[in-house]
């Protein structure tokens, strides 16, 4: 049985999966490093409702992020968030 840090640790980061703006969001950066304007209107979002999202993942260690001139770009921090995804949705598929 993991210590109650670990499960607590591991709760906290499933929260961040609980919420459909963030699922929106990570699901955008699949395939695509985009910055925050472009986040926003692919989402019928404001700018700042997209910007405080990513904070949450980024503070999650789920998104990096890279500035680019004036912008600042997003993208998945790794493959193990593709991974957490791609089997909840087969979970949810069976």
């Amino acid at each position: 049985m993991p210590d109650e840090e670990e499960i607590f640790d591991l709760a906290e980061l499933f929260k961040i999966f609980g919420d459909s703006t963030r699922m929106r969001i990570l699901f955008a950066l699949f395939d695509h490093e985009i910055c925050v304007n472009d986040l926003a209107e692919i989402l019928s979002m404001t700018q700042s409702a997209v910007s405080h999202q990513l904070r949450i993942l980024k503070s999650a260690h789920l998104v990096g992020s890279r500035r680019e001139g004036k912008s600042i770009i997003y993208f998945l921090a790794d493959e193990h968030v593709r991974t957490i995804i791609d089997q909840g949705r087969e979970h949810i598929e069976e």
